[in-house]
C-alpha cells in the first residue's frame, strides 16, 4: 500500500470534479437510506391500516441540531405526507416515493459522470507522464528493455490503474457512504438487534484483508504475462516480412499460443482467489440475518417484539448492507490490480537517465574547430569492452569516414559523438569542450542523421520532411525535396506532399525513403552530418540519385560517414579503420590503399581486381 499515497497524488489536479462527485455520492447515500426508511410509513398506511401519527416539529430556531435527530426527520416527513384521510396520505406517499427515487437516480448519474471525468483525466496524466519519461531516458534503457513491455505498461497497466485511482477510490467511497446510510437506517430500526448483527463485520474484514494480500502478487504476474503477449505482437508486426521469408508462421503462432495460455492460467488463478470473498461475505451476512429474523420474528409473532414496520426496516436495511460489503470485496480486487500496475509504472518513473545535462551545462555553439575523441573506451555490458583507446578528429568542413568489419564499433563511435551514451573513460570534445558540459538538446540540434535504416512516420510526406523543423513553410519543404532529388516522385504520389506514406514509410521504395530522410536533414540544416551507410541497400539508379543528394547535403558541412562500400569514401579527408573496438589504421584513401593492412584487404575483397602495384583500379 506504500504506493497508494503516491498514486493518489495524481488526483490533485482533478479535485473539483472529484469533490463534486463525493458530494453527490453523499446525497445518493442519504436518499438511498431514506428510500428504505419509507418502509415504516408504507407498512402503516397499507399493511396495518393505521393512520400516520400527528407529530409536532420541534422549534429548530432555538436548537438547529435537532434537525439531524431521527424523530425530527420523521416528524417533518409525516407532516409532509399526512393527508385528510388514508387515501390522500397514500397519494402523497406515492408522489414522495417518485420524487425520492428520481433524486436518488439523478445523484447516481451525476456522481458517475463526474467520477469518469476525473478518472479519465488521471489516466491521461499518467500516460502523458510515463510517455514523457520515456523520452527522458537514455538509449541504454531501451537497449535492455523489450519494446512490448514498455508498450504494455503505457496501455494495459495504466488501464488497470483506474481500479486503484478514481474508479476504485470513488467506488469504495460510494459503498462506504451507502454502508453508512443503511447502517443508520438499521440503528434507527433497532440498535439492540444491530449489536447482534455486528458479528458480521470481523469475518468480512478478515476475508477482505487475507484475499487482498494474495491478489496483488497474482495481479502483477498477470500484467507481466500480458506484457509478454504485447511484446510478441509488436515483434510480429515489425518482423512479419522475415517471419514469412523463413516460413516461421507456425513456430510464431505456437509461441504466441503458449503466452496466451500462460496469461489465461494466471487470470484463472487470480479470478479464483478473487471470487472467494464476495460470496463468502454475502453468505455470512445472510446467515446472521436469518438468525436475527428468527429471534426477532418469533418475538413479533408472540406479540412481545418491536413494531412490525421497524422490524421490516431492520431486515431490509440488513440485507441492503450486504451489497456494499460485497462490492467492497470486488473493489479490493480492482485496487490490488491497480497497485500492482502502479508499482510497475513507478519502477520506470524511478529510473534515472544515465545521460543527462549537468547543472551548469551550456549551449553548444556552432562548430568552429573540431569534434574529437580522446582515448575513449566504452562498454555496454560490464566486462565486455566495445571500444578501447579510440582517438579521432573531425575538423570543420572535413569529411571523415569510419570503415571496417561489422561489429567493430563504428556505430558506437557515432552514438558517442551524439552523446547517446557517455564514454567509460576518455572524453568526446566539441571545440575542446567535453560533451558532458554541453546541453543535450543544443548539441543534437547541431547534428543531422541519415542512416541505412530510414525512420519515417505514418504521416504525410510534408510532415516527415519537416520533422526536425515543424514550423517550416511549404516552400522550404519543397526546396529541401528538390535538393534531395525527391520532388519528382512526390509529384507522382496521389496527394503530393499530403500523401500518407504508411507505417515506417512502407508505401515508398527504399530510395524514396532515403531521399525523404536527406530532405529532412537538409531542411534542419545541421552544421555536422552523420551518414550511416546511407546508400548500401539501394539499386544503382536510386543510389545515383541519393548520392547526388548527399553530395549537396555534405557541401560545407563537417561529415562523419560510416561506410562498408569503400568506393564511397575515396574523397574523405581522413579515413579511420575500426577493427575490434580499436583504430587499426588512419589516413587518406590513396595512402591506405598502398599500405599492407586491413583497409587494403577490404578494398581487394570488394573489387577483387587489385592492380599489381597495389593501387585501386580506375
Amino acid at each position: 500500500m506504500n504506493q497508494y499515497p503516491r498514486l493518489l497524488r495524481y488526483l490533485r489536479p482533478h479535485w473539483k470534479p472529484l469533490a463534486a462527485s463525493v458530494l453527490f455520492m453523499m446525497l445518493l447515500a442519504v436518499f438511498s437510506g431514506f428510500s428504505i426508511a419509507m418502509i415504516i410509513p408504507f407498512s402503516k398506511i397499507v399493511l396495518t391500516g393505521e393512520d400516520l401519527p400527528a407529530q409536532a416539529i420541534p422549534d429548530l430556531r432555538a436548537d438547529p441540531g435537532k434537525l439531524l435527530k431521527p424523530a425530527t426527520l420523521q416528524a417533518i416527513f409525516y407532516q409532509g405526507i399526512r393527508g385528510r384521510d388514508r387515501l390522500d396520505t397514500l397519494r402523497r406517499f406515492c408522489l414522495m416515493l417518485v420524487v425520492v427515487f428520481a433524486l436518488k437516480n439523478l445523484f447516481w448519474y451525476l456522481q458517475s459522470y463526474l467520477v469518469v471525468k476525473a478518472e479519465q483525466g488521471v489516466m491521461r496524466d499518467l500516460r502523458d507522464t510515463l510517455y514523457t519519461h520515456y523520452h527522458a531516458l537514455s538509449l541504454d534503457y531501451f537497449r535492455r528493455e523489450r519494446a512490448g513491455e514498455l508498450i504494455s505498461r503505457l496501455t494495459n497497466d495504466i488501464t488497470l490503474m483506474r481500479g486503484a485511482i478514481a474508479n476504485g477510490f470513488a467506488m469504495a467511497l460510494r459503498q462506504v457512504f451507502l454502508l453508512a446510510a443503511y447502517l443508520v437506517a438499521v440503528l434507527i430500526a433497532s440498535w439492540q438487534l444491530f449489536l447482534v448483527a455486528a458479528v458480521l463485520l470481523p469475518p468480512s474484514l478478515i476475508i477482505i484483508d487475507r484475499v487482498g494480500q494474495t491478489l496483488r502478487r497474482h495481479a502483477g504476474l498477470a500484467q507481466e504475462k500480458m506484457a509478454g503477449i504485447t511484446s510478441a505482437l509488436e515483434e510480429t508486426v515489425s518482423g512479419i516480412r522475415i517471419m514469412k521469408a523463413f516460413c516461421m508462421e507456425r513456430f510464431e503462432i505456437a509461441r504466441f499460443r503458449r503466452r496466451t495460455a500462460e496469461y489465461r492460467d494466471t487470470m484463472i488463478r487470480l479470478t479464483r482467489k478473487a471470487s472467494i470473498a464476495p460470496p463468502l461475505t454475502e453468505f455470512i451476512g445472510i446467515a446472521v440475518a436469518a438468525i436475527i429474523l428468527w429471534f426477532g420474528g418469533q418475538r413479533i409473532v408472540a406479540g412481545a417484539g418491536m413494531d412490525p414496520g421497524r422490524f421490516l426496516l431492520f431486515l431490509v436495511g440488513m440485507f441492503s448492507l450486504m451489497q456494499p460489503i460485497k462490492v467492497l470485496s470486488q473493489v479490493n480486487l480492482n485496487i490490488q490490480q491497480g497497485l500492482a500496475a502502479a508499482s510497475r509504472m513507478f519502477e520506470i518513473l524511478d529510473e534515472k537517465p544515465s545521460v543527462a545535462d549537468a547543472p551548469d551545462a551550456r549551449e553548444a555553439e556552432p562548430l568552429r574547430g573540431a569534434i574529437e575523441m580522446r582515448d575513449v573506451s566504452f562498454e555496454y555490458d560490464h566486462g565486455h569492452p566495445v571500444l578501447s583507446g579510440v582517438s579521432l578528429h573531425a575538423g570543420v568542413g572535413e569529411i571523415v569516414a569510419l570503415v571496417g568489419p561489422s561489429g567493430g564499433g563504428k556505430s558506437t563511435i557515432v552514438d558517442l559523438l551524439a552523446r547517446f551514451y557517455d564514454p567509460g573513460s576518455g572524453a568526446v570534445l566539441w571545440d575542446g569542450a567535453d560533451l558532458r558540459s554541453i546541453r543535450l538538446e543544443s548539441l543534437r540540434r547541431q547534428l543531422g542523421f541519415v542512416s541505412q535504416e530510414t525512420i519515417l512516420f505514418n504521416e504525410t510526406v510534408a510532415f516527415n520532411i519537416a520533422y526536425g523543423k515543424p514550423a517550416a513553410s511549404r516552400e522550404e519543404i519543397a526546396a529541401a525535396a528538390r535538393a534531395a532529388n525527391a520532388e519528382e516522385f512526390i509529384a507522382g504520389l496521389p496527394n503530393g506532399y499530403d500523401t500518407m506514406i504508411g507505417d515506417r514509410g512502407l508505401r515508398l521504395s527504399g530510395g524514396q525513403r532515403q531521399r525523404l530522410a536527406i530532405a529532412r536533414a537538409l531542411l534542419s540544416n545541421p552544421p555536422v552530418l552523420v551518414l550511416d551507410e546511407a546508400t548500401s541497400a539501394l539499386d544503382t539508379e536510386s543510389e545515383l540519385l541519393v548520392q547526388e543528394a548527399l553530395d549537396r547535403l555534405m557541401t560545407g558541412r563537417t561529415t562523419v560517414v560510416i561506410a562498408h562500400r569503400l568506393s564511397t569514401v575515396r574523397h574523405a579527408h581522413r579515413i579511420y579503420v575500426v577493427d575490434g573496438g580499436r583504430l587499426a589504421q588512419e589516413g587518406r584513401h590513396d595512402d591506405l590503399i598502398r599500405q599492407e593492412g586491413l583497409y587494403r584487404r577490404l578494398y581487394q575483397m570488394q573489387f577483387r581486381e587489385p592492380d599489381r602495384e597495389g593501387t585501386a583500379p580506375s
